[in-house]
């Protein structure tokens, strides 16, 4: 393999990837923080955190998800040089967003009056129920900060929203401390604490990022853009052409995660802790390939504004290739600390003594899910979207899920069987992804 026509795109893959990863690392961090302090204040709190927390990371893919469909659009301008188109699109783009975050947040509204029937110990009830309210409130201002993050990402400044999310981040941290246990005067609110510091520290976010927009003189000729175009019909019919496939995407492969979650419940509250605490590690490793997968996906559309289908090509496989490393590094890590890992989280030794033997599925699929991720965004950059929405409901839902509840239920493997569905689910929607990619590329190339 000749890797020096790749050289360059390394470079500049890892200029733009790292502040997203970085960025991406304070969000892991607050999982690990709200996982340990929650964990530590009670068993019960720490599976319940668990439950909710699977369904809103559902309910945030998706929207994020949606909320990419700006990226390859703003891309490809900023390839040409059009400025002003670009902040159009960002109007356009916080409209759409802030109508599929009333959307979401109806349906799990919807959810709330129903969670009962969802099977989870009754126990639970008194904390999952408060939790649930409050978190669901900030899914607007998620959606509301994307919009301007995906900007911000696809005109390659990549830094203002690492910046902002590190600062989020770590105002949550405080904020978890200072309500889960009462500290500095606060009351003790336990896992209620968590969620209202989560919704405090993304509204938060959400306004300084307008601040910055709006006083910034990196921002002027994207502003201008802004002022002068009102929502454009066509403009915003991509936006939804491109968004929707990737939200579909990105939903059902974080919900053969998640909705496994309720199959974990089903088990008891052990199995549910040992699953949050298996999937906080494993969102480490996901984000860090996300955040690289996103520098792929700016990327590829950049070189596809120009249109060079050659170094989007090799941008793609470039960013393969970094994303290999990066699984081999986690793989190593997660071997390393497999032993211990559980009581940073939880007294419990039946916990903790579960999740060390849980690594090794954890491990199993990091490869799969590099190369899904890849190649996901990658033809997300080229726009070509539609068929990956297929393909994940294939991979997730008529393969994963299923094979889940019958290694899980019907082989008796417990949370070992649910989670072993994981890899064969993600290896297949990543080589299904490559082969698009190559023959849509290859197509391209000959036009």
């Amino acid at each position: 393999m000749n890797l020096s026509k790749y050289s360059t795109h390394y470079k500049s893959l890892l200029k733009m990837g790292l502040p997203i990863v970085l960025g991406q690392l304070g969000v892991i961090i607050l999982g690990f923080a709200d996982t340990i302090m929650i964990g530590h204040h009670t068993t019960d709190e720490l599976a319940a955190a668990s439950f909710v927390n699977n369904i809103f990371s559902l309910a945030i893919v998706f929207c994020t998800g949606f909320s990419y469909g700006l990226t390859p659009l703003v891309g490809e301008l900023f390839g040409t040089g059009n400025r002003k188109g670009i902040g159009a699109l960002l109007r356009n783009s916080i409209v759409a967003n802030t109508i599929v975050g009333i959307i979401i947040t109806a349906v799990l509204g919807i959810l709330y009056f129903n969670i009962e029937r969802l099977g989870q110990p009754q126990e639970l009830m008194v904390y999952i129920k408060p939790y649930f309210i409050v978190i669901l409130i900030s899914i607007i201002f998620v959606m509301l900060f994307n919009s301007f993050k995906q900007f911000a990402e696809g005109i390659t400044d990549t830094l203002t929203p690492m910046w902002i999310l590190v600062g989020g981040n770590i105002t949550n941290i405080i904020g978890n401390y200072i309500l889960i246990y009462g500290k500095l005067g606060a009351p003790e609110l336990g896992l209620l604490g968590a969620g209202i510091s989560t919704l405090i520290s993304r509204i938060a976010m959400f306004a300084v990022f307008v601040l910055i927009f709006v006083k910034a003189k990196k921002y002027k000729e994207y502003r201008e853009g802004y002022i002068e175009n009102r929502i454009n019909g066509n403009t915003f019919t991509k936006l939804n052409k491109l968004g929707w496939p990737i939200a579909f995407q990105l939903g059902m492969e974080s919900a053969s995660f998640n909705l496994s979650a309720i199959m974990v419940g089903w088990i008891g509250s052990i199995a549910l802790a040992t699953h949050q605490v298996g999937v906080t590690l494993s969102t480490l490793s996901f984000m860090v390939l996300y955040g690289i997968g996103s520098a792929i996906s700016i990327r590829v559309s950049y070189f596809k504004g120009q249109n060079d289908i050659v170094n989007a090509r090799n941008a793609a496989f470039a960013g393969y290739h970094i994303s290999l490393l990066l699984c081999t590094a986690a793989c190593l890590v997660y071997f390393s600390i497999r032993n211990f890992i559980g009581s940073w989280f939880t007294a419990n030794e039946e916990v903790c003594t579960t999740v060390s033997t849980l690594i090794y599925v954890l491990m199993l699929y990091q490869y799969g899910d590099a190369t899904q991720i890849t190649f996901a965004n990658a033809l997300r950059g080229i726009s070509d979207v539609k068929l990956m929405m297929y393909i994940a409901f294939v991979a997730y839902f008529i393969v994963a899920l299923p094979l889940g509840y019958i290694l899980g239920f019907v082989a008796d493997l417990g949370i070992y069987g649910i989670w072993l569905s994981y890899p064969v689910g993600l290896s297949l929607a990543g080589i299904l992804f490559v082969i698009r990619f190559n023959r849509k590329t290859r197509s391209m190339l000959k036009k």
